[in-house]
């Protein structure tokens, strides 16, 4: 036995790890590259911190003042600044790797961000929330909104002009919640703005707290994620009671190693080429200059924008003494709030107004759930209305338009542009739908054209294979909800009837406008009907063998 054999052995002894690791060798997990996009994040994650570590060797979280007496770059040289903004300097210009170790950092935190959200895209539009997965999506949700602390605490670390500005951005925020936010923001800051201790606090939040919940909700989410059953993407032979697809070991564990090194060189590629928030070029924080043309990373790119197109006259309201600035409230927290609401308790809603307590392993398809893809379309357009709102300086000056004009513009698309998304992106789920059943009843135009004896011109068309037909038949087309009637049989006001109603309402804005997928009967009357041309030109194929045939067989 090899040295590996006899630890293994050792270790099996005495943890009984063996049968697990049988177990998990042997679990399925399904072959698509969307799958992926979990991985980019964790893999990402990992970089985050190997090159975090790296970084907090060399960080003086600090604002104490001191001057800059290092050679480059020589703009700064003598200048009074941070000792947080003179270690990142130095960091940069004299450690070893440093500047290569900063830029990997600060491109892993976008891609571990944005692949979070695309991650959390692709379950939303595909419905991986539904049961038994609600406390996953609660978990990645709980991920998204820790991913962005800790974006914004480590944006917020050098001390320079720019994160300096959006520090201070912040502080009018906090400062705009009603009765508590002077005395929120002093807690926050330890005195008035910018006080003397923000940045080593963020400093024990970036690299301590906020990394540690992450560790642990990842740890706990891809527990439950090996705990149940992989979600699948439907097909032939795929259903909720199996997973098609490849063991653990060793082809996804050897997918996921490739991975793995694809993503750090990549990253690595791009901390080596791509330049990215040169501090020295803003320069340390002072709070008299506002440059131009700065924007926050993107995903903090929608609340810029939200701020910037919000009115500023009129909206701030005096009561009783106290000042309200709805003009930092609602952009700032008021539609964040509701964001995130909506975003945590989506598997609830739809569970509730669809009645549905099954357990679902097989994925939709976004076309047969029409208002939950056009209400996934309608958020992210009123995303990227903001995030150019939030550039609307650059537009301005590179376009040589008004800056006025073109907030107003993005004004009206804020509330013009999702409506009309969602309403383009339901009817063309509703048309895809109407597609699939015109080819499962009557099959792929061939273009083949036959002529018959009395001068009649037909097309004949291809029928689908078992496959194609079991894809776009096999799906559940919920119905609006059907409520008790108001009185029962003895004439008496039945209790609940109204928040009852209410519900219905909202299914029925969910599932009034359906298609139903096609049934056995609809294909054999489609294949037996009006198809006695078609069968003397070439045999029609079965209707009926099997489950791919309709939906439910």
């Amino acid at each position: 036995m090899t040295g590996v054999g006899k630890a293994a052995d050792y270790l099996d002894q005495r943890t009984s790890i063996g049968a697990l690791v049988n177990q998990l060798a042997r679990k399925v997990f399904p072959d698509h590259w969307s799958f992926m996009l979990g991985e980019i994040a964790l893999f990402s994650f990992v970089v985050l911190i190997a090159s975090g570590f790296f970084l907090t060797m060399f960080f003086e979280p600090s604002m104490a003042l001191v001057r800059y007496e290092g050679e480059h770059p020589a703009t700064l040289h003598g200048q009074l600044m941070s000792a947080a903004f003179r270690s990142t300097v130095e960091m940069s210009f004299e450690v070893r790797g440093g500047l290569l170790m900063r830029q990997i950092h600060h491109w892993a935190a976008l891609i571990f961000v944005g692949s979070i959200v695309l991650h959390m895209f692709r379950i939303f539009f595909t419905g991986a929330f539904r049961k038994p997965r609600e406390v996953n999506w609660i978990i990645g949700a709980t991920m998204l909104v820790l991913a962005l602390a800790a974006g914004f605490s480590g944006y917020s670390l050098p001390d320079d002009v720019l994160s300096g500005n959006g520090l201070r951005i912040i502080d009018g925020v906090v400062k705009s919640i009603p009765l508590i936010g002077s005395f929120v923001s002093f807690l926050v800051f330890g005195g008035e703005f910018p006080g003397e201790h923000i940045i080593p606090r963020l400093f024990t939040l970036h690299i301590f707290v906020i990394p540690g919940l992450l560790i642990a909700l990842i740890a706990l989410h891809l527990f439950i994620m090996v705990l149940q059953k992989h979600t699948q993407y439907p097909g032939g032979g795929r259903t909720d009671r199996n997973v098609v697809g490849y063991p653990a070991l060793p082809v996804y564990v050897a997918k996921m190693t490739g991975n793995f090194f694809i993503i750090a060189g990549v990253l690595t590629l791009m901390g080596a080429t791509m330049a990215i928030n040169n501090v020295w070029n803003y320069g340390p924080y002072d709070p008299s200059p506002v440059s131009a043309g700065t924007q926050p990373d993107w995903y903090i790119l929608f609340v810029d924008g939200a701020l910037r197109l919000m009115p500023g006259p009129g909206w701030e309201w005096v009561i009783g003494g106290y000042t309200l600035s709805m003009n930092l409230l609602i952009p700032a927290i008021v539609v964040p709030g509701i964001l995130f609401t909506l975003l945590f308790g989506w598997p609830f809603l739809e569970a509730r107004v669809t009645g549905d307590r099954g357990e679902h392993h097989v994925l939709d398809r976004p076309r047969n759930r029409p208002v939950r893809t056009a209400t996934g379309v309608a958020l992210f357009v009123a995303f990227m209305v903001c995030a150019l709102a939030a550039t609307n300086d650059l537009i301005a000056t590179h376009f040589s338009l008004s800056i006025f004009a073109i907030t107003w513009v993005l004004r009206v698309l804020l509330f013009v542009g999702p409506v009309l998304a969602f309403w383009v992106t339901k009817r063309v789920c509703l048309g895809l739908q109407r597609k699939d059943r015109e080819l499962v009843l009557h099959g792929h135009e061939s273009g083949r054209i036959v002529r018959f004896a009395n001068g009649e011109y037909v097309e004949v068309h291809a029928p689908l294979d078992e496959q194609e037909r079991w894809l776009r038949v096999n799906y559940d087309s919920p119905a609006p909800l059907e409520i008790a009637p108001l009185t029962d049989s003895r004439g008496v006001r039945r209790k609940g009837y109204r928040s009852d109603r209410r519900w219905q309402r909202v299914s029925r804005f969910f599932y009034e406008d359906r298609v139903e997928p096609v049934t056995p009967a609809e294909v054999a009357a489609a294949h037996g009907h009006g198809h006695g041309r078609h069968a003397a030109i070439e045999p029609a194929a079965p209707a009926g063998s099997g489950a791919p045939a309709g939906k439910g067989e």
